[in-house]
């Protein structure tokens, strides 16, 4: 059996960052958060200009949305003709079981023609395998997405860390319907500028019921059911008795004609 409940769940951005963009010519730039990433990038790294701001709108103590702005400076040279940002969310719900992971959302856009920014928004979504628990703590998943203190270069691939990532049974993503929007035109001292904008909405979230809601279902339905069959029979049976659709005899209880015996006697 499975059920499923709505519920919004605590979002909040862990400010870790993996940036790779595509240059012209085949030649690649990036910038991570993390030390030995940046070391091994070498002359490939570029330092760029970070901001980030959660908002809780409804003021209920949950955050809505995230609002993301890199600004990646260039050599005068160098144009970006596609990027890869992966960014890592630490997410919880609640109402249930207490279900904790930490998760990601990623972006990928390219044009064949050079850029000057990409802009996105969307939402980051659960998406579910198996159904969770009705009770208890989940934390299978409440580890780090990127290897941050690996000094190893596959560590830090994108298609590793994805691969790996698809493995799980609840995961996250970043669902934009209008896609991401890229912008043309940059001039050759401006920045290579990503602008996100990331919803953390409402789920609905499908989970395996316990024993005992199981069979409060399953009493409320019978409960219904009974009812109604009793209701119906009793009709039935007045209209048989009254319109004398069967025949009938009387029979006296034995202890009636017990008692009718003496009083002859």
């Amino acid at each position: 059996k499975r059920s499923s409940y709505a519920e919004q769940p605590s979002v909040r951005f862990l400010h870790e960052v993996l940036l790779v963009g595509l240059a012209e010519g085949g030649g690649s730039v990036g910038w991570s958060s993390f030390a030995a990433c940046n070391r091994l990038l070498g002359a490939r790294l570029r330092l760029p200009l970070v901001s980030a701001r959660e908002e809780d709108v409804n003021q209920d103590g949950v955050m809505d949305l995230l609002h993301f702005r890199l600004e990646l400076p260039l050599q005068s040279t160098e144009q970006i003709l596609g990027v890869q940002l992966m960014l890592t969310f630490t997410y919880q719900l609640q109402r249930m079981s207490t279900f904790v992971m930490q998760s990601m959302a990623f972006l990928q856009s390219s044009s064949p023609v050079p850029g000057s920014r990409v802009i996105v928004s969307g939402d980051l979504r659960l998406r579910q395998r198996q159904p969770l628990g009705h009770c208890g703590l989940d934390d299978r998943y409440n580890v780090s997405v990127i290897n941050g203190s690996s000094p190893f270069a596959q560590d830090y691939d994108l298609t590793n860390i994805v691969a790996a990532y698809q493995e799980r049974n609840v995961t996250t993503v970043l669902s934009a319907d209008a896609g991401p929007i890229w912008v043309v035109g940059r001039a050759p001292s401006d920045p290579f500028v990503i602008q996100a904008t990331i919803h953390y909405p409402v789920e609905l979230i499908v989970y395996q019921p316990g024993f005992w809601e199981m069979i409060k279902f399953a009493w409320i339905q019978y409960v219904s059911l009974l009812l109604i069959f009793f209701w119906i029979c009793e009709k039935i049976k007045t209209f048989l008795f009254q319109n004398q659709v069967l025949d009938a005899v009387p029979v006296l209880p034995v202890s009636s004609v017990l008692t009718h015996k003496e009083h002859q006697s």
